[in-house]
């Protein structure tokens, strides 16, 4: 059964090796993008937040977008922590802090007999493996109380049950993630949903009683790691995400808005444009990708993917092994994918491909880049629009059962 619980490819540099070119540092050429440089008035209010893409914590990310985000104990407003580089995820469901960030001492949730909640976290790349606990969660000037979050690689819960463990890789530091955290805000409110509330499933919630003996459990929907923006007082009907373009070169940075709400304030309407198209997804978040003549139906659009990954035979990859995931054609390549919603909607996009080698190499210290791409893993049916398809677009992702005057979610909308 396929969950919710896909998370962020997010192929960062600690993962790539990046041909041993550092990812961080101040770059020459163009040293940021920033929208309202162009003319663009930047939006304003308390459901706004400040959005950049950076080399991240541990000075290696590429194409990664972060907000702060202020963790609290439930029911305080003093005993809090501020936390910086917390990846914006379209694609997953939650707050997700790494455990040697947090500081706090959040309390672990229990489920019937005492057993402590424990979740196996599915990213493409890996695990994550780490505790369920309670916090009030703050972006900007909007607050989500005493909410379920994950707390990863907690040396607490330092023994994996096997089942979670044959996933792959443990995705467990902040080097692994180039994050201090994940935020995850697309448009569904559970991680897992009705699947994990009905019955225990292997690699999802755990019962863990003592430091090894975890055992798959159910979890209802109310215990289940939540998207905050559901939790938000109001503006909690889903979110915008608004970039400026990167130029063919790349940017050392870029700065932009995540805009909670969606019709729920001025700076937040939908079809603001008068061209806005509106893509509605089914419940694991998909649509359809039209692209070289393959329909693909479990692609996705996930702001926590650091490039466009998709499967073209045609395309050479690269032959450095720390880049092999990655394409690296002779010169880069245009493209045109159609996307088509649940709705039958349909919507064309041009994008390019460049040479990931001659991208690190020609500027070592950018980190925005809208022309990377590469294999999609394991699939023959997915086309992954990740982080480099936000670059020159307003992008709204409407949660399930939320309206808009455009339409009810869920759907992504640009």
């Amino acid at each position: 059964m396929k969950l919710r619980m896909r998370g962020a490819r997010a192929a960062f540099c600690t993962l790539l090796g990046m041909l041993a070119i550092s990812c961080g540092g101040s770059g020459s050429g163009s040293s940021g993008e920033n929208l309202g440089s162009s003319g663009t008035t930047p939006p304003t209010g308390s459901n706004v937040a400040t959005a950049v893409v950076d080399a991240g914590p541990s000075n290696n990310s590429v194409n990664t977008l972060f907000v702060t985000v202020t963790v609290c104990m439930p029911g305080s407003t003093t005993n809090c922590q501020t936390i910086d580089h917390v990846e914006v995820d379209t694609a997953s469901y939650g707050l997700r802090i790494l455990s040697s960030v947090l500081t706090l001492n959040l309390p672990v949730q229990t489920v019937s007999g005492g057993a402590s909640l424990v979740e196996c976290t599915n990213f493409v790349q890996g695990y994550s493996w780490g505790p369920v606990a309670l916090a009030t969660v703050q972006v900007a000037g909007e607050t989500a109380a005493s909410i379920p979050v994950q707390i990863i690689g907690d040396p607490n819960f330092s023994s994996v049950p096997d089942d979670c463990a044959a996933i792959g890789t443990a995705v467990d530091t902040v080097a692994d993630f180039g994050a201090n955290a994940v935020l995850g805000v697309g448009p569904f409110i559970p991680d897992c949903g009705a699947a994990c509330a009905d019955a225990a499933i292997a690699q999802a919630y755990y019962a863990c009683s003592g430091a090894s003996a975890c055992v798959a459990t159910a979890v209802p929907l109310s215990a289940q790691v939540t998207n905050p923006v559901s939790a938000f007082t109001t503006d909690n009907n889903g979110i915008i995400v608004q970039l400026p373009a990167v130029p063919a070169a790349g940017s050392a940075t870029v700065s932009g808005y995540v805009i909670f709400g969606i019709d729920t304030e001025s700076n937040n309407v939908s079809n603001a444009s008068g061209t806005e198209t509106v893509l509605t997804v089914d419940d694991l978040d998909d649509l359809t990708v039209t692209f070289n003549g393959q329909s693909l139906p479990q692609s996705f659009i996930d702001s926590g993917t650091n490039g466009i990954y998709f499967n073209d035979s045609n395309l050479t990859v690269c032959t450095q092994n720390d880049l092999s995931d990655f394409y690296c054609p002779s010169a880069t390549t245009g493209f045109n994918a159609t996307l088509t919603g649940n709705n039958g909607i349909t919507a064309s996009a041009e994008f390019s491909v460049a040479n990931t080698a001659d991208l690190f190499t020609a500027n070592p210290s950018f980190t925005a880049f809208s022309n990377l791409g590469g294999t999609y893993p394991g699939s023959v049916s997915s086309f992954d629009f990740g982080l480099p398809f936000y670059y020159g677009r307003r992008v709204a992702t409407a949660i399930e059962g939320q309206t808009t005057t455009v339409g009810t979610g869920p759907y992504f909308a640009f």
